[in-house]
């Protein structure tokens, strides 16, 4: 039998722990994958086993198919001092995402969105939000998608959302025509597969990659960075080049 593999704790003192997380992992149980029992709750208290903080938590949301930056709480004092920071939007947080197409070389949109992504949003309240995108890389694959044209464009941006509302960058991108190559609800089926078959891999291209916040026992500021995969080397190539 294969154990899951250990994850990368990136900082931990008595207050905070941040990791790299995996794409493809949850991070709890939930209702929407109730077949799913491994998660990286479950994996880092494992791996941490009796000298593990006694009450673990996320401290914001990441979705299954995100990798990257996830901080988690140590105890209900630090849990309530970083729900606040998220809350009071004292949090800067940078992701790299594959779109389709190739978007404005940068973007400031404020976009009300719906509370709940999982219902229809006709009804519910919508809330303020607001996402900056720059587009970092241009991509032109030769497989064609739409039958009027040979090739396919896509790009590599850097989303900053400056509010935190459920799945924000995804639904900004979707509302921008752009939507995440590897979204399976918000984007578009033919162009996830296609990529998937271009690049070797099927995953949500969507990476935490930078996050600065208050320490919640003093609020020095903290800066965090999780490196992109090997997988995100090619996209990133052309950015180097560049500089």
């Amino acid at each position: 039998m294969n154990l899951p593999a250990d994850l990368t704790i990136l900082y931990r003192d008595d207050h905070l722990l941040v990791v790299d997380k995996p794409a493809g992992l949850l991070v709890h149980r939930s209702s929407l994958d109730a077949h799913e029992s491994d998660t990286l709750l479950e994996r880092l208290r494992a791996q941490l086993g009796p000298d593990g903080p006694p009450s673990l938590a996320p401290a914001h949301r990441l979705d299954k198919g995100t990798s990257g930056l996830l901080v988690l709480s140590c105890h209900a004092r630090a849990a309530r001092a970083l729900g606040a920071a998220f809350e009071g939007e004292q949090v800067a947080k940078r992701y790299l995402a594959l779109v389709r197409g190739w978007p404005a070389e940068h973007v400031d949109l404020d976009h009300a969105l719906a509370r709940d992504p999982e219902f229809a949003s006709a009804g519910q309240p919508r809330l303020p939000a607001r996402t900056l995108f720059d587009r970092l890389a241009g991509f032109e694959w030769p497989f064609s998608v739409d039958s009027r044209h040979a090739t396919s464009r896509y790009a590599l941006v850097e989303a900053r959302p400056l509010s935190g509302r459920r799945h924000q960058i995804r639904r900004h991108l979707k509302h921008l025509a752009h939507p995440i190559v590897g979204d399976a609800t918000h984007g578009k089926g033919v162009h996830n597969r296609a990529v998937a078959a271009w690049l070797g891999l099927q995953r949500l291209w969507l990476h935490a990659r930078v996050l600065e916040l208050p320490h919640p026992a003093d609020g020095r500021p903290m800066r965090f960075e999780a490196t992109p995969g090997p997988e995100w080397q090619p996209l990133l190539e052309p950015v180097r080049s560049e500089r």
